[in-house]
């Protein structure tokens, strides 16, 4: 596909919702971000920490505060809201006794943002998906370590998991996953990927891709509605369950079944599992590139 920036010139039609319409949505939203963020927020100040569900948190520096802050998007005008906290938000405007998303505004600030994010997506989603990583950007990440990223044990022993690095083809294609293998693996990986070269190796069967789509919408914020911004919390939170399932590591003792991807049988349940996030994930992919293609209204 091509993407075309999004159509100043094209009128849109703003849609004005009442006090109680946008109230409910407001807070709809807010008790899904609650449910969805209960674990960490449960865990704040109590020194535990998940090797799962922390990422979300750590990795991504969006706050749970932040997450359950709910935004209608481009051109919804929130009808007698003007004497609210809300209109005096970053990104937002007075409209009348209204208050909406200032895009214009958004969009003339962070033209270039919007154009990366923008083809980062269009290029993921257009491109073929490849199933044939495996998982074993997590392993290649502790391949003859002396220690290990998470304080819990191998699954397979240090032995064990350098081995199946030895015995299966490394092809991982996401940056921010290859800068974190240790010296050894680097040479092993049939890719070089680089920031610069991102856009052209980005592709949606990469599950850390999939989770990413979470970053690009939270960077897009206000013009990506809160239901997307949820959509994405959740889909890169499934995703990351799988990630650290299908790992080296031993997470019995979290509950998680592992996911042995040096075996048939689990190489084939992580290829089922990385299909429907990848669909799932391009979904996410064209709602969010949509979202910022609205024309603004003046």
């Amino acid at each position: 596909m091509v993407y075309r920036y999004y159509p100043r010139k094209v009128e849109s039609v703003a849609t004005r919702l009442d006090p109680a319409e946008w109230a409910a949505l407001e807070q709809a939203h807010a008790a899904r971000a609650d449910d969805l963020t209960r674990g960490w927020r449960e865990r704040a100040g109590t020194g535990r920490r998940h090797p799962v569900d922390d990422y979300l948190y750590t990795y991504y520096p969006y706050k749970p505060r932040q997450l359950r802050r709910w935004h209608p998007g481009a051109n919804i005008v929130l009808t007698d809201a003007a004497a609210t906290p809300r209109a005096e938000w970053k990104w937002y405007r007075s409209d009348g006794d209204g208050v909406r998303v200032d895009a214009q505004a958004f969009h003339l600030a962070n033209e270039r943002t919007i154009r990366f994010i923008s083809r980062l997506l269009s290029g993921t989603f257009s491109r073929s998906a490849q199933f044939g990583c495996f998982g074993l950007h997590e392993w290649a990440m502790v391949y003859r370590a002396d220690d290990t990223r998470h304080d819990v044990p191998l699954r397979l022993g240090q032995r064990g998991t350098d081995e199946v690095v030895d015995a299966n083809p490394v092809r991982c294609s996401h940056f921010d996953a290859f800068r974190f293998f240790t010296p050894d693996a680097v040479p092993k990986n049939a890719l070089v990927p680089t920031r610069e070269n991102q856009p052209l190796l980005e592709q949606s069967g990469c599950l850390h891709a999939g989770m990413d789509v979470y970053k690009w919408a939270t960077k897009l914020v206000p013009l990506v509605p809160g239901d997307l911004l949820l959509d994405c919390f959740e889909l890169a939170r499934e995703i990351r369950e799988l990630d650290m399932r299908a790992s080296p590591y031993d997470l019995t003792g979290w509950g998680y079944s592992p996911v042995a991807i040096e075996t048939t049988d689990g190489k084939a349940d992580y290829v089922r599992q990385q299909r429907g996030f990848a669909a799932r994930g391009d979904v996410l992919r064209e709602r969010v590139v949509a979202a910022v293609s609205v024309a603004p209204i003046n």
